[in-house]
């Protein structure tokens, strides 16, 4: 798989939809933020970080062989390909054997190794050596705690391939059991009857097996419980991690087990400061949750181990030899030792993979680096050989790219392992100092003054969603200065106005009655006395001159101040006039920040999702094509996956709509045969809609004649204007365009209009208003379509 092209190509359909709905009139401001967009103001260049390789420890047959491990884990743990496959023999990394041996010594540990350091492994494997000494069958030896449902699914599969492949039919050497809450009754009652070895669950469940009485029978089977273990230590803080300091207290009391070893594992549960005060503060913070001492020595971390030479890249030979190797085009070496001994690799790996730690020279993991831009690893190249920036960046995405082909002999593991984090943020809005549009100082990142001036200040911009046209978004305090509003809410302090500020060269608001009547909309006037006037009460923009501070002064710029919510754009050529129940602003205004964050997930999901199904290099890896995606709470969980339901389902029956269209083309599709070209368009596989995928005859018939009843309702009901301003309906994307059956007709018949027509109601005769009797064809036709 390209991870830079999917990178590259995520990246562009966010823009893509971040950009759709931003309209800036204004061509400074507009051409400002496609700079600062295209320079990476909403996603800045991707980091990237190796996943280093780690200090090899003893096999599994070596601590079989030595009597650590019980015989039967040799046939246990092994690399196994498939359900008939006995597998190949496994080597450790130093960090799990050395957790084998804290288990041996019975003491409690806490592993911090990071991410794809094998850290289930350091806890699953001496808790099986334990159960196959004891003996199987004995109720629930150990308890394995999990964050999130997720990962408890994902480590029964892990168990799966260690405990069931190649073993045939025959029952596990090890029972174990997910008791999450996922599953029914009838599993749950069948696991109180016969608890398995090892319990996958998660905090919250384990909490009601002390506290629920039908989970009595779990709590008496798991006494003398020998292993508590709570994967991803980090996550539980603050007072959820003081109610898990409680829960394993009540659990060492519940189970009556004083002799219960706690595990931990975490990759970020300390970032700060070296490894020996990292280790120190982990053993601290790990007793007080554990509720019994953890000594420094017990806290287990990685020990890295290069796969590159040790290279001096400060020496003249050296950088000419890299200088050589980025300079041509040559193949890299296909074989692990030999890329091993290439000099880029080595550079490589020590820019983006391993580096020594300051004071005490041991290996630690390298902060994550940029590729591009002004600090990143290819300017560096450049610099460092002298070759040109593109030139150093594609040298490094040729090597990496390569190193993750090229396979460790033993262990089978890439000599490059690399992750790309790529970093989105929902953006904010353009500031600006309150100046003339021409001399205004434009900033894409809040801060309070102009750079350099504290004398002016910088104020958000916010832009009618119909034009573009730019406002201050503001707070009137009752000193009469204006100060920046920081979002959309209104302020409700007393005596605080909130609104907007629009300021223009070419259309300022007018000061004269008779102008003002000209720009408001139609429905503030009245009639009075034969003349036409502003009704009393509406909010009419009043007109303040504003100097750069905020202060309101004579000598300051002309501007209109209005009042939120914002009620019509004061720009002539738009003049777009917003229902006075309409109380939010964000539908009417929009910012660089403003949009769904629940959709730009499902955007940059799907964007993802149809890259990895189109590439052709995982055609033979179904399983590879997935996107994981977490949240830290479950709420957001369940509202993001219900929201992505939807906007499949919406893109579903958009497209197959607008296919159905591109198919028939000329004139387009009448109503009466919409659904049915929209069926076949669509051309969804049976198994989708039907419970029954064997249907066949009338039954068959039935059932997509239900289909496209549902297929009408919807496509009628997406058809329908809202306020979904980030997902707008395919007319007003001007994708789609609906016309009317005989509108020229009946608006061009005087007679339909003059004739009196009979009210059923009242029985009476009545004629069409006399504004439509006298108007021409044309006008009543643009009447009819507005309306319709």
């Amino acid at each position: 798989m390209d991870a830079f092209g999917l990178q590259k190509h995520v990246i562009a359909d966010y823009a893509d939809y971040t950009k759709s709905f931003v309209r800036i009139a204004d061509e400074r401001l507009r051409t400002r933020v496609d700079e600062e967009m295209r320079a990476g103001l909403l996603w800045p260049e991707p980091l990237l970080q190796l996943n280093p390789a780690f200090e090899p420890g003893r096999s599994i047959d070596e601590l079989v062989d030595q009597g650590v491990l019980h015989r039967d884990c040799g046939r246990i743990f092994r690399a196994k390909a498939h359900d008939d496959d006995a597998g190949r023999a496994m080597r450790l990394h130093l960090h799990q054997d050395q957790a084998i041996e804290v288990a041996k010594r019975n003491h409690s540990y806490v592993l911090t190794t990071g991410t794809g350091s094998g850290k289930s492994l350091s806890y699953i494997i001496p808790i099986v050596d334990h159960v196959l000494r004891s003996g199987t069958g004995r109720g629930i030896q150990a308890v394995v705690v999990y964050p999130m449902n997720a990962l408890a699914n994902s480590q029964q599969e892990e168990l799966d391939k260690f405990l069931k492949r190649g073993f045939g039919r025959s029952e596990p050497l090890v029972s174990y059991h997910r008791y999450t809450g996922q599953e029914d009754e009838a599993t749950r009652e069948k696991i109180r009857r016969d608890p398995p070895d090892i319990l996958l669950t998660n905090y919250v469940m384990l909490e009601l097996i002390l506290t629920r009485i039908e989970e009595r029978q779990l709590v008496e089977q798991a006494k003398g419980l020998k292993f508590l273990v709570f994967d991803e230590l980090h996550t539980y803080r603050g007072r959820q991690g003081a109610d898990v300091s409680l829960l394993i207290r009540r659990c060492r009391e519940a189970f009556e087990s004083d002799d219960m070893l706690c595990v931990g594992t975490s990759a970020t549960m300390s970032s700060e400061g070296t490894v020996a005060e990292r280790t120190s503060l982990v053993a601290s913070v790990a007793s007080r949750i554990f509720g019994h001492e953890i000594r420094e020595d017990d806290v287990i971390g990685e020990t890295l181990r290069p796969n590159s030479l040790d290279i001096d890249f400060d020496t003249a030979d050296s950088k000419r030899r890299l200088g050589d190797i980025v300079g041509n085009s040559n193949e890299p070496p296909a074989e692990f030792t030999e890329f091993g001994k290439n000099p880029l690799s080595s550079w490589i790996e020590q820019t983006f993979g391993i580096r020594a730690e300051d004071g005490t020279g041991r290996k630690i993991r390298q902060t994550p680096t940029p590729i591009g831009g002004p600090d990143g690893a290819a300017q560096k190249l450049s610099g460092l050989v002298g070759c040109d920036v593109g030139q150093a960046t594609a040298a490094i995405r040729r090597w990496l790219e390569a190193g993750s082909h090229v396979r460790h002999p033993e262990t089978g593991m890439p000599f490059f392992a690399f992750r790309l984090h790529q970093f989105i943020t929902r953006g904010d809005t353009v500031w600006a100092s309150f100046e003339p549009p021409k001399d205004r100082v434009i900033q894409l990142r809040g801060q309070k003054y102009v750079p350099g001036d504290r004398s002016k200040l910088l104020f958000p911009l916010v832009f009618c969603r119909s034009c573009g046209q730019e406002y201050y978004r503001v707070d009137r305090t009752p000193d009469g200065i204006f100060e920046r509003r920081e979002d959309f809410a209104v302020n409700k302090t007393e005596g605080w106005e909130s609104g907007y500020l629009f300021l223009s060269d070419e259309h300022p608001w007018p000061t004269d009655g008779a102008d003002i009547i000209n720009r408001v909309p139609e429905d503030w006037l009245e009639e009075h006395r034969g003349a036409v006037r502003v009704k009393r009460g509406v909010p009419v923009p009043t007109t303040i001159h504003v100097a750069p501070d905020g202060t309101i002064t004579d000598e300051g710029l002309a501007a209109a101040f209005v009042k939120a919510p914002f009620r019509f754009c004061l720009n002539p050529a738009c003049r777009v006039a917003h229902n006075a129940r309409q109380r939010s602003d964000i539908g009417k205004l929009a910012t660089i920040g403003t949009d769904g964050r629940s959709t730009a997930t499902s955007v940059l999901s799907l964007s993802t999702i149809r890259q990895l199904k189109a590439d052709p290099t995982l055609a033979d890896r179904p399983e590879a094509r997935k996107l994981l995606s977490f949240t830290d709470n479950r709420q957001d969980a369940s509202l993001q996956a219900g929201h992505f339901n939807d906007f499949v389902e919406v893109s579903l029956i958009r497209s197959a709509l607008y296919r159905a269209m591109k198919r028939v083309g000329g004139d387009g599709l009448r109503y009466d045969g919409l659904v049915h070209h929209v069926e076949a368009a669509m051309d969804l596989p049976l198994d989708f809609y039907a419970n029954d995928p064997e249907l066949r005859g009338p039954a068959l018939e039935e059932t997509r004649r239900a289909l496209r009843e549902v297929l009408k309702y919807y496509l009628y009901r997406d058809l329908e204007r809202g306020w979904r301003i980030t997902s707008p309906n395919l007319e007003q994307c001007g994708l789609l365009h609906i016309d009317y059956l005989s509108i020229s007709e009946i608006a061009g018949d005087q007679n339909f209009w003059s004739d009196p027509l009979k009210n059923t109601q009242t029985k009476t005769p009545e004629t069409a208003h006399r504004a439509l009797v006298t108007a021409t064809p044309a006008q009543r036709e643009h009447i009819i379509r507005v309306l319709l």
